[in-house]
């Protein structure tokens, strides 16, 4: 067997050192370049040793970067919770997939040079492309697992590496970088990377479909009635809605286009309803629990998203509630335990008036109350969220207690994650449930159960959902990012 001689400098492309830029349109151009040109190497070099064997020699290409060095003070428009830097410093972030985040690279930098007056710079990384990042998502292309091929994958190219592929930058953990200099974006390239393939495999549509605006819910015939809606707006032709995507890239742009679901459906599938520059309305069902919750939302935050809204069912914990009213959250009883490590339950999560100002409105512009009579339907309070899908089995003194203490109103399984997830990563959050049991009062989730009210209010719901995204959307950026989810010490890019 032939070995690499892990010795000699590994074979690289060939590209010149950094370049300033004034003109965020050309720096994203760079990058496209550089990363281009790195993938095509990885792709070709791969390609050749698959097909002659080991070639005897290491590979390696890097991310592009982008790069800020600034030695002002200079204060910016004190209203912006994002696209400046607090002090003087060499600000840095690897970069990747240029194409796909052609429009918020272009952004953030353009704020940049407007903020600063000086230029960025764009070059190559000292981080390491992985090979298995190289392909891009749906490529088609797998890399072998290690013992499939005739040499060690690891001597030869680069893999991914858990050590650097973390959430240090948006737990406030420090950064990343070994030089000393501070994070420019929220995620380095890897974790993007790592994130961008979760997400093919985890919903079955690929990046590029996902629109700002998300919608999660944890209940199948919110995916029906979102269909709905879709073929109906592909109906109108100044809708401004251009497609509907369904799991298995399957996209249709006429209203009584098939949209065939593949024959086996991912963990958690997700539908998107097109707009131009991303402004339309993305669902994914969850399914029930934090565990899918965190892990959708740990990976859908690299795309950087608007805003994201919980549209699910929860238990009603007022005996004045009635199956189908609404339940607003203003704030969250946090059990479900699965992001205490990175967000601790001491750690209040805020509601956002923007989010919250626009889901009232939806409510009364869907159900046409309006002032005191949509006390007839939404209660306004806390959401308790557990990891216990069958807490009512337990003892219910404790749980019961705690409910009362905290002023619940409602209780589910995954509000609160995505809440307290969209805290973490800068994400505008809300929560707007639909009451759909009962437990404390006997109105269990049971069969044969809802009544007439009910059936009416879930498909109102999700109504409801798509006009706050609708509202949202013609809010300017920076009014719904708000500084509430900014920390002492945060990165330019949002």
């Amino acid at each position: 067997m032939t070995y690499a001689d892990i010795s000699a400098p590994a074979l690289t492309p060939d590209i010149h050192g950094h370049e300033n830029f004034d003109d965020p349109k050309a720096a994203v151009a760079r990058l496209r370049e550089i990363y281009d040109i790195g993938t095509r190497f990885l792709q070709e070099t791969f390609q050749a040793a698959i097909d002659g064997g080991h070639p005897g020699r290491r590979y390696r290409a890097f991310y592009p970067e982008i790069r800020l060095v600034t030695s002002s003070f200079a204060q910016v428009d004190s209203r912006l919770s994002f696209g400046h830097v607090a002090e003087p410093g060499t600000y840095v972030t690897t970069v990747t997939r240029p194409d796909l985040f052609e429009a918020y690279l272009e952004q953030q930098i353009g704020l940049l040079l407007e903020n600063h007056g000086i230029p960025v710079r764009i070059g190559l990384s000292t981080t390491p492309i992985p090979v298995h990042f190289a392909f891009g998502v749906g490529s088609g292309i797998v890399v072998p697992e290690e013992g499939e091929l005739a040499f060690t994958l690891r001597d030869v190219f680069d893999v991914p590496d858990l050590s650097t592929t973390n959430d240090d930058i948006v737990n406030g953990y420090g950064s990343p970088y070994s030089d000393g200099v501070e994070p420019l974006a929220p995620f380095t390239a890897q974790r993007v990377d790592y994130s961008l393939a979760r997400l093919k495999h985890y919903t079955a549509t690929s990046p590029e479909h996902f629109q700002n605006h998300i919608l999660f819910t944890n209940y199948q015939f919110y995916v029906e009635v979102f269909e709905d809606y879709a073929r109906t707006m592909l109906a109108d032709p100044e809708s401004g809605y251009t497609s509907f995507v369904g799991p298995g890239d399957v996209e249709i742009t006429g209203a009584k286009d098939p949209c065939e679901a593949p024959a086996k459906l991912p963990q958690m599938p997700t539908y998107h309803l097109k707009r131009p520059n991303g402004g339309g309305i993305t669902l994914v069902n969850i399914g029930v629990g934090p565990s899918n919750a965190k892990t959708a939302t740990d990976h859908i935050a690299v795309l950087r998203p608007h805003a994201w809204l919980m549209v699910g069912h929860c238990a009603g914990l007022r005996n004045s509630q009635r199956l189908g009213d609404f339940v607003l959250a203003h704030s969250y009883l946090r059990e479900d335990h699965v992001l205490d490590d990175d967000v601790p339950v001491w750690v209040p999560i805020p509601p956002l008036a923007e989010i919250q100002v626009a889901l009232e409105l939806a409510v009364a512009s869907v159900t046409q109350l309006k002032g005191y009579d949509l006390k007839q339907i939404m209660r306004t309070g806390t959401v308790a969220t557990y990891d216990d899908r069958n807490w009512e089995l337990r003892d219910q003194s404790g749980p019961t207690q705690r409910l009362s203490q905290s002023r619940a109103i409602a209780l589910d399984m995954e509000s609160a994650t995505i809440a307290a997830n969209g805290y973490r990563f800068r994400v505008p959050y809300g929560t707007l449930l639909c009451v759909s049991d009962k437990p404390l009062h006997g109105e269990l989730k049971l069969p044969g159960m809802a009544s007439k009210f009910y059936k009416g209010q879930v498909s109102n719901h999700l109504q409801i959902g798509i006009r706050a995204m609708e509202i949202l959307r013609e809010m300017p950026l920076e009014r719904i990012h708000s500084r509430k989810l900014r920390s002492f010490e945060e990165t330019a890019f949002l």
